[in-house]
């Protein structure tokens, strides 16, 4: 059987979990299980039927294995878990950049579900969401006790009804209930503008869309600005919390003529792979700074680590989350599918960035509104900070993350005017432009 797999570069999201087609089903081998493990088998066999049988009142004997099987996923790390087949579905419609919900990524700790980001424009994003937000309650019902997939239900809805979060936020001085009414998420995967002499484009997520609308994207700055007077690109990662593994490769060799990309590697050595950019540079050769911020996953430090490694851009910005780990996702017919951290990557210098994160060429940190300031801690995240994840060969006491804000108003936006600033020559830095003589060997 021919092994086909999806990679999976975000953890689980009311709103976007890039994926690939589900087709087939991977061939996977292990050694046989032992006696002892088959008596552990029998003990949960035991417990199940006296469950079913003496439970106060009659269980879903559907729903009992179901969150047995995430229990079990879930003592693993965060960003594995079970897919039903309405699940599975679910995320096959989100993967193609258009789905129905509220418009934000979520993951599960403390028993709550804890909000990693909102995503732009959407209805949870216009609603006052923030990034690190608790949703302790949905329509007045109690999260705990829910797993991650039953809370992401009973969140989607028929476009245009209302639902209320109960949030817990740091900083505040009780919980805040937002209402906010459903709708169809249309994600851009790639938005862009002229900033006068510069390219500006902000990578939303990576879904099937990014790699052509980015293509896009650099085609219209280039009929609107002269090459002659083109400055060069920002390429605005921040608050993208990743998706496809094969989109992430395909932007880093937009601007990469040859080198490793992205390496994964897993429990056996032979499953190890490789990917190496083509000839040829869509931006022209023009000078690039990478902005990221505690907001950036798995599938953008790819990119961010890749071009940061070559020296093919400038890192700008502050800490990325540290997302290091590959999700397969492993169809089970109509039985749904199962998601299944099964490697690590590591960028083309060979280092893992899971629980660290990318470190930035150039640190700038963004201002906070003052009713913000009070509540840092409410948009400041890391994979480090979340419970059960897998420990990064490079993490250490400081961890990932930082803070995952982005202002609205481009004027308020720090880290975007001082990338403006150092392509304009207004500002000068020893890591701008980088040195390509530094850069890794291919």
């Amino acid at each position: 059987m021919i092994r086909r797999f999806s990679l999976l570069m975000a953890g689980a999201a009311l709103g976007v979990a890039g994926t690939m087609a589900l087709n087939g089903a991977p061939t996977i081998s292990a050694n046989a299980a032992g006696s002892e493990t088959y008596r552990q088998l029998a003990i949960f066999g035991d417990i199940f039927e006296r469950v079913r049988a003496n439970y106060v009142e009659e269980p879903s004997e559907k729903e009992l294995v179901e969150n047995a099987i995430n229990g079990m996923l879930a003592s693993l790390d965060p960003h594995s878990s079970y897919m039903n087949a309405d699940q599975a579905q679910d995320m096959r419609v989100q993967t193609s950049g258009e789905f129905g919900g509220l418009g934000i990524e979520v993951t599960m700790e403390n028993d709550v579900v804890k909000v990693i980001t909102p995503i732009a424009d959407t209805p949870a994003d216009k609603a006052g969401v923030l990034a690190g937000d608790l949703i302790v309650k949905i329509d007045d019902e109690d999260v705990r006790g829910l797993t991650l997939n039953e809370a992401v239900d009973r969140m989607r809805g028929l476009v245009d009804t209302k639902i209320k979060i109960t949030v817990v936020r740091e900083g505040a001085e009780a919980p805040i209930d937002i209402e906010i009414k459903r709708a169809v998420i249309k994600v851009k995967a790639v938005k862009f503008r002229v900033e006068n002499d510069v390219g500006y484009i902000r990578i939303i997520s990576f879904t099937e869309k990014t790699f052509d609308d980015l293509t896009n994207a650099i085609g219209k700055i280039k009929e609107q600005i002269e090459d002659s007077k083109l400055k060069g690109f920002v390429l605005d990662l921040r608050l993208n919390p990743g998706g496809l593994l094969d989109q992430a490769i395909s932007v880093s060799d937009a601007l990469l003529d040859k080198g490793a990309i992205v390496s994964t590697r897993g429990r056996d050595e032979k499953e190890s792979r490789r990917f190496d950019a083509r000839p040829g540079d869509s931006f022209g050769g023009k000078p690039v700074i990478v902005m990221i911020n505690g907001g950036s996953a798995s599938a953008s430090e790819i990119v961010a680590g890749a071009l940061q490694d070559h020296r093919r851009a400038t890192v700008l910005g502050t800490q990325s989350f540290g997302k290091g780990s590959v999700q397969t996702i492993i169809p089970l017919g109509s039985n749904g599918a199962l998601r299944l951290t099964t490697a690590l990557y590591y960028t083309p210098s060979g280092k893992s960035i899971q629980g660290k994160g990318i470190t930035p060429d150039i640190t700038v940190e963004q201002s906070l509104p003052d009713e913000l300031k009070a509540q840092a801690g409410a948009v400041t995240r890391g994979e480090s900070d979340l419970r059960g994840h897998i420990k990064g060969a490079e993490e250490d006491e400081q961890g990932s993350g930082s803070v995952a804000y982005v202002p609205q108003d481009p004027k308020e936006d720090d880290q975007l005017n001082h990338a403006l600033a150092l392509l304009r020559g207004e500002k000068t830095d020893p890591a701008f432009p980088p040195d390509p003589t530094k850069a890794m060997p291919n």
